[in-house]
């Protein structure tokens, strides 16, 4: 029983009898005929109204089911698609199948893949696996961005996707057409092998310069995001909830980019959301759009809104947050889940990673469970207790009614992407779509023009051949395409040098957090003077990777050409440079002059620093 949304001919009537139901499956249509009791199950008649399905599945569903059908959490993906447990698989540790079967689950989100065919296939197992339980309710896959070119590890390896600019890049670009047509080739792509919500865009402002979750975001202009984000949840929903769309799930919610000391709320290091400058409605605004653009679901962050509401607890547990801002005032009624990991510690790597239960630390884990559930969320993500739910409705402390809110959202969204009728995908299309070579063409132009051009003296760039370059931190296979690499920069004409914006690893037991870019933008003694040393040495061109905003004003006065990256390869570097491509970006933040400027100025408050060495909006071109 395979049926594709991407257009396949398989229009085949089949018959199969499922726990002593029939299936009629014909034209594309997939629905129960008659129960047991001889009464029609609307929920599997896509000729039926939406709500009326949604309130016949809602009716038969037991307490388990109801409360399975809560929590999302990840799973493993075995290199040949089965869903049996094997050693050495690709994810997060945890079983789909089994979660399914113990947990009555039906949200799951991949992490790390072992290919795009395998998913294709994994996914169809699991919908069959699905398709065997009681309601036969079939699963919904999400996923973390896959489609940018990225040392960033909150985006998951490309691994046949298409690889455009991170979304700074897009903020660069400041081009509502591009990100619709990326949002349209992922979308494509995710479709091909079943995922079926976006866990993004992150609309959140870069307005704190030391935020480690920077790179995700369109930059620190509330309007500029506001603008790319319409566009891109088009792309990805297209007109209108449906088959060949991807609900977008966008986070995080009311903007997290405001944290004391950029500190991230993945970890009790944290030190919460802070808004000296009075600027929380700001954050507001790509949300507002988001809104508007009709986001299927929204996820709030971790931190800890401080003395904005009437209670210091973070967002996903803040009833006014949650049910006041987003449920009353926006009328928003959409999913609204979680981050990762607020009810349960987690073993990660042999440490001990802390619930991010901000400011409810002292609650039991079911009643962090309620606490949330009060305050408005539906869904509860990086989580498998169900049996939470099931102990708090039992007694008493949570009615069922408020249950089966959270159950029809959630309900709906699966009808209106399709997948009662439309579950499984059609696997022999992955390798002509993943991989097209017109997407990876757009995703290449992308990374080229999102560069921004922030130094070229004399007009040294685009450079000529022939030419003899030095390279640092660059292939020099691909180098060598361009022109002739020496072993010195004394032997050189031109040295090309690629940088990271610098970061500082917080001290923890818990690696993880020391993978995250936390800390000082500005490069430290030893490692600027070796840098200086090239650039005094021979006429340079430095390529910054700005996942944060460096502070770079020595490197900035000795190179002789500067670019500012946001993902991209070593090809489209050295096309740009070499006058292949054109850089057209600008800055989607602005680069302070020093570590006083950044410390000075206010989280909350865009391109405020003193001096930038760089302002927000600057960018050279080549013409």
């Amino acid at each position: 029983m395979e049926f594709s949304p991407h257009g396949s001919s398989n229009h085949t009537a089949e018959i199969t009898r499922l726990h002593s139901r029939v299936i009629c499956q014909n034209n594309g249509l997939a629905f129960r005929d008659l129960n047991h009791n001889g009464i029609l199950d609307i929920y599997e008649d896509p000729r039926q109204p939406l709500e009326a399905r949604v309130e016949n599945l809602l009716i038969q569903m037991t307490l388990e089911e109801k409360a399975g059908i809560l929590f999302i959490n990840g799973s493993d993906v075995n290199d040949d698609g089965s869903l049996e447990e094997k050693p050495g698989s690709t994810g997060n540790g945890l079983n789909a199948a089994n979660q399914v079967a113990e947990k009555k689950m039906n949200h799951f989100n991949l992490w790390g893949i072992p290919g795009a065919a395998a998913v294709a296939r994994w996914q169809n197992n699991l919908q069959r696996f699905a398709e065997q339980t009681r309601l036969g309710i079939p699963v919904t896959i999400a996923s973390d961005p896959r489609n940018h070119f990225t040392r960033n590890i909150f985006a998951m390896p490309a691994v046949e996707f298409s690889q455009w600019c991170e979304p700074l890049g897009f903020g660069a670009l400041n081009n509502t057409e591009i990100v619709r047509k990326f949002a349209d080739i992922a979308r494509q792509e995710y479709l091909a092998v079943g995922i079926r919500i976006a866990l993004h865009p992150q609309v959140d402002l870069a307005t704190e310069p030391r935020w480690s979750r920077i790179s995700g975001t369109f930059g620190e202009d509330a309007h500029i995001s506001a603008r790319l984000v319409k566009a891109y949840i088009a792309g990805f929903q297209t007109n209108s909830l449906g088959p060949h769309s991807v609900a977008c799930m966008t986070k995080h919610f009311p903007g997290g980019g405001p944290q004391a000391e950029g500190l991230d709320p993945h970890f009790d290091f944290q030190k919460g959301q802070v808004y000296p400058g009075n600027h929380f409605d700001y954050h507001l605004i790509p949300f507002e759009a988001a809104l508007e653009a009709g986001t299927a679901a929204i996820m709030p962050y971790y931190g800890v809104p401080v003395n904005q509401t009437d209670e210091n607890v973070a967002m996903s547990f803040n009833k006014t947050i949650v049910n006041g801002l987003l449920r009353q005032k926006y009328g928003f009624d959409g999913v609204i889940c979680t981050d990762w990991g607020l009810i349960t510690d987690a073993i990660m790597m042999g440490a001990i990673w802390k619930a991010r239960a901000w400011g409810v630390e002292h609650l039991s884990e079911p009643e962090r469970v309620l606490k949330a559930l009060e305050a408005g969320v539906d869904q509860f993500g990086g989580e498998s207790c169900p049996e939470y739910v099931v102990e708090l409705v039992k007694s008493g402390r949570l009615p069922e009614s408020r249950m089966d809110q959270s159950v029809r959202r959630l309900l709906r969204l699966k009808f209106q992407l399709g997948l009662f009728d439309h579950p499984f995908v059609d696997e022999s299309l992955v390798p002509h779509i993943l991989g097209k070579s017109q997407s990876m063409a757009d995703g290449l132009d992308a990374q080229q023009r999102a560069m921004t051009l922030l130094k070229n003296d004399q007009q040294l760039l685009p450079l000529h051949h022939p030419v003899k370059i030095f390279v640092k931190n660059m292939d020099r296979s691909a180098a060598a395409l361009y022109g002739e690499v020496v072993e010195s920069p004394d032997l050189a004409d031109y040295a090309i040098i690629r940088l990271n914006t610098p970061w500082i690893p917080v001290e923890t037991d818990l690696s993880f957090a020391r993978g995250f870019h936390h800390g000082d933008l500005d490069f430290k003694d030893k490692e600027k003077a070796e840098i200086l040393e090239i650039l005094q040495a021979v006429p340079s061109i430095v390529v910054i990777y700005l996942d944060r905003p460096a502070v770079i004003p020595e490197i900035a006065a000795a190179c002789h050409a500067l670019l500012g990256e946001y993902g991209a390869d070593d090809f489209a570097v050295l096309n740009v440079i070499f006058g292949r491509a054109q850089p057209e970006g600008k800055l989607p933040f602005e680069l302070p002059r020093s570590m006083a400027a950044v410390r000075n100025q206010k989280p909350d408050v865009p391109y405020d620093s003193e001096n930038p060495l760089f302002p927000f909006g600057y960018g050279l071109s080549y013409t």
